[in-house]
């Protein structure tokens, strides 16, 4: 009876999803942190990502597991509808960062098109409120659309990966329409 109880409690935990902290209007918090994009070393920052457009700040639990694979290539495929609006995509993990050069190269996960960031501790994720309750040292998935000016535009928290593309995207495009 405690296993289905414990089981009962653990699936309501993973079946729920995160509540981002930071809202649509709050101030972004700037961070440059390291990464690879198509296996190469780079130091991203979210200031100069922001002098070019709206940023698409996706958190992921860890780097080479199922959801996170599924959610990178998701990112890649729309990679070309990102950057048509002008926006930059960046992916961040607290969780298996010894696996993020080679993710980041992999054609089955990001495909080089769009940076992938080490977050060591979860440092940046909890900055954004974007870590994982049942391992606080790593990041959950949550989503961020953050335009020039610093301002969230958009968040969006679930656990489930397939919806981050879709709903990250509409809000570029609707920034997009507006700023014209």
């Amino acid at each position: 009876m405690h296993r289905l109880a414990a089981a009962v409690a653990l699936s309501a935990l993973v079946a729920t999803p995160a509540l981002a902290a930071l809202k649509a209007g709050d101030v972004a918090p700037d961070f440059t942190a390291p990464g690879f994009q198509a296996g190469k070393a780079l130091t991203f920052s979210l200031a100069q990502a922001r002098k070019k457009g709206p940023v698409v700040l996706y958190f992921f639990p860890a780097a080479d597991t199922k959801g996170c694979n599924i959610e990178a290539k998701m990112f890649a495929d729309a990679m070309p509808q990102f950057a048509a609006q002008g926006a930059t995509v960046i992916g961040v993990t607290a969780g298996n960062l010894d696996k993020l050069q080679q993710i980041s190269a992999d054609t089955d996960k990001c495909s080089g098109k769009f940076p992938v960031a080490a977050d060591p501790g979860a440092k940046i994720a909890k900055q954004y409120d974007a870590v994982l309750a049942m391992k606080p040292d790593w990041s959950d998935r949550t989503s961020y659309v953050i335009a020039p000016d610093g301002k969230i535009l958009h968040a969006y928290s679930k656990m489930d990966p397939s919806e981050h593309v879709s709903e990250t995207l509409a809000t570029v495009k609707a920034f997009k329409t507006a700023k014209r």
